[in-house]
């Protein structure tokens, strides 16, 4: 598997903002294949970039539990499930999308990640990128979904308490003893400079990749539901350009 890169960070921080932008990133550069995994129930990663979505891996795990007589004999259902998931990405023209989808019920979330687990270790293993979009707060973190994570990108809005909930995040995933190779933070819809957020983002751990002022017009985009490569204004990209050269490296 190439390299894996998890974004988080608390509700309302712009995190599936983020996560596109970064992915539009790497595709613009051409510096390979791209897998975006949505881990966010809500899934909305998919409309960031105006793609349609058919299948879940909640959906097939559903399905495949109500319609067990589809399973081919001498087949285990995990198996069949992980090959169903995989006929479930949808391709784009510069990168492949996975949905996670919404859990119902009690106990669900752990087969899902287990599931999702599996597949990220195993199946796309040919895809020189990974960018996971978590659901907002310690999910995925606490379930352990990544047990690797090359690249943990932590965003926080423009206050003192979007920078702590990432240095919660940041050391719930040490202790439970998530590898880590590098973790950045990213100050999204910034409106100041950074100097009020200084000490917080000092003793948070957390190495400083930059800061996305806010914008109006991804503002527009999302609440339109539109998606982000409609965004004419530069200032973002190129934002997201710098802080790329640091996270990459």
């Amino acid at each position: 598997m190439g390299m894996v890169l998890a974004v988080n960070g608390k509700g309302g921080t712009g995190k599936t903002t983020v996560a596109s932008l970064m992915i539009s990133h790497i595709a613009s550069r051409g510096r390979g294949s791209i897998l975006a995994v949505d881990a966010d129930p809500n899934y909305t990663l998919a409309s960031a970039f105006g793609m349609r979505l058919e299948h879940t891996m909640v959906g097939v795990i559903d399905e495949t539990s109500l319609k067990k007589a589809n399973i081919p004999g001498g087949m285990s259902k995990d198996r069949f499930i992980a090959l169903r998931v995989q006929e479930s990405i949808v391709e784009g023209d510069d990168f492949d999308l996975l949905a996670m989808g919404r859990p119902e019920g009690p106990g669900c979330y752990c087969y899902v990640n287990n599931v999702l687990r599996d597949i990220l270790s195993n199946v796309m293993s040919g895809y020189d990128f990974l960018v996971i979009d978590n659901a907002a707060g310690m999910e995925h973190i606490s379930r352990r979904t990544e047990r690797v994570i090359d690249r943990f990108v932590l965003v926080s809005d423009y206050s003192i308490i979007g920078v702590r909930s990432c240095g919660q995040i940041y050391s719930l995933a040490k202790e439970l003893g998530i590898k880590i190779g590098r973790a950045f933070l990213i100050v999204n819809k910034c409106s100041g400079t950074l100097e009020p957020l200084a000490k917080e983002i000092e003793s948070s751990g957390i190495e400083l990749a930059g800061a996305i002022d806010y914008n109006e017009e991804l503002v527009c985009l999302s609440v339109a539901n539109r998606s982000i490569r409609e965004l004419k204004d530069a200032g973002p990209r190129d934002s997201m350009a710098k802080i790329m050269e640091k996270i990459l490296l």
